[in-house]
């Protein structure tokens, strides 16, 4: 007989629903314990080695469709020291970043000035309503449990012309219950049709929605010796056109040869709308 627990986790495991939307208090804090420092140690937190490796990628999916203007309250979601936000930082007056991490914290890059916060464990983001003009958020959510609920944090912040820029792994990324090598001990991918709900509900309009991060391209890159291909704005644009011919897949649990040969992450550029 397949126990209660096992039946939740197959719904998890298959994305009906997402794991993490539905939890307690209580599960959050030990979800939101387990991930605070995952990134940094995974490598991150020794700035000297650190290279951030997706400015094109950035750049191609998001940063090229903002409107030409300049924005005075910029929020990054686990953003790090900043440095995704080097192809725009002439357009950008301040910066604020939550991250639960200490390691990344730095007072500017190039001039423009930085301040940190923490992140509360309810996901509810510290600021006023229809403050914020530009929000990043690039494989950050699936780190994190409530993603609903950050989301509608997300159309709550933002201005009423504020654009949020979000990336996210949107297939399954392995049993979680165990440790995988490269991830974190919570990180998994968000499925699409749950994203995409979730935005709906904020009160975002999707602008634009472009499947990408094709897994053949980028480990052949690595074959032939390109270490950061969303750094290439060549190897960027065959992935776009690579993703979108085989986006046909959007199940989150995909098996079998022909079943991977699809997109794994999706790129979203949202529009606030005023309307929840």
């Amino acid at each position: 007989m397949v126990s209660e627990s096992d039946k939740k986790f197959q719904r998890y495991f298959s994305g009906a629903e997402c794991i993490g939307d539905d939890f307690s208090k209580e599960q959050i804090i030990a979800w939101f314990d387990d991930e605070a420092e995952g990134y940094a140690t995974l490598g991150a937190k020794n700035r000297n080695q650190y290279r951030y490796v997706y400015h094109a990628w950035n750049k191609k999916h998001g940063f090229s469709r903002l409107p030409n203007m300049r924005y005075k309250n910029v929020l990054g979601m686990g953003s790090a020291y900043g440095d995704e936000f080097y192809p725009i930082i002439d357009r950008i007056e301040r910066i604020t970043i939550l991250d639960p991490s200490k390691h990344f914290e730095t007072k500017e890059i190039k001039g423009v000035p930085i301040a940190y916060k923490n992140p509360n464990v309810s996901g509810e983001i510290p600021f006023e309503e229809g403050s914020i003009d530009l929000l990043t958020c690039f494989g950050v959510l699936h780190h994190i449990p409530n993603v609903s609920y950050v989301v509608k944090e997300f159309g709550r912040v933002l201005s009423s012309e504020g654009i949020a820029l979000i990336r996210e792994p949107v297939v399954n990324m392995g049993d979680w219950r165990k440790p995988r090598k490269g991830l974190t001990a919570r990180e998994r991918g968000i499925p699409v049709h749950i994203m995409e709900e979730a935005i709906a509900k904020s009160g975002l309009k999707i602008l634009a929605r472009t499947p990408c991060d094709f897994p053949i391209l980028s480990r052949l890159s690595h074959l032939i010796g390109i270490h950061e291909p969303y750094n290439s704005n060549i190897l960027v644009s065959l992935d776009m056109v690579l993703s979108r011919l085989f986006y046909y897949n959007t199940q989150y649990n995909r098996n079998g040869l022909l079943g991977r040969i699809c997109p794994c992450s999706v790129f979203w550029v949202c529009k606030k709308t005023g309307r929840i």
